[in-house]
């Protein structure tokens, strides 16, 4: 049941296609209260079932990646492989002041690739 738009997408790059509203995780980065991660897995479904279909996370969004990797389990569970092509999930690397070396950058990618964000 997508109720959003063709225009409210935009082609970023040739394979990259987001929704032009953006999901913002950041509100599990904690001061919010409580979140019943249970519900918010379902709300997020509901996003995606009205065609939002991108979200915004980083490492310093708290568990906002993790969520993103238990949504994307049950999507897959539920609807199979082939819906998780229509999600984006955007994420941010914001390190501590300090020289950023190419072997830091690989390790953090490396973990990411093998981390809760990828099935």
């Amino acid at each position: 049941m997508n109720t959003i738009r063709n225009e409210c997408y935009y082609q970023l790059a040739p394979d990259l296609e987001i929704c032009r509203i953006v999901n913002g995780m950041w509100q599990v980065a904690g001061g919010h209260g409580y979140i019943d991660h249970e519900l918010a897995i379902e709300d997020m479904m509901r996003y995606l079932e009205t065609g939002f279909t991108t979200w915004d996370l980083a490492d310093i969004y708290g568990p906002a990646e993790d969520f993103i990797g238990l949504f994307r389990r049950r999507l897959s569970e539920l609807k199979g492989e082939q819906e998780l092509k229509r999600i984006q999930a955007l994420t941010k690397w914001v390190p501590q002041p300090r020289t950023i070396t190419p072997s830091l950058a690989g390790k953090i990618i490396r973990k990411t690739e093998v981390g809760t964000v990828k099935k």
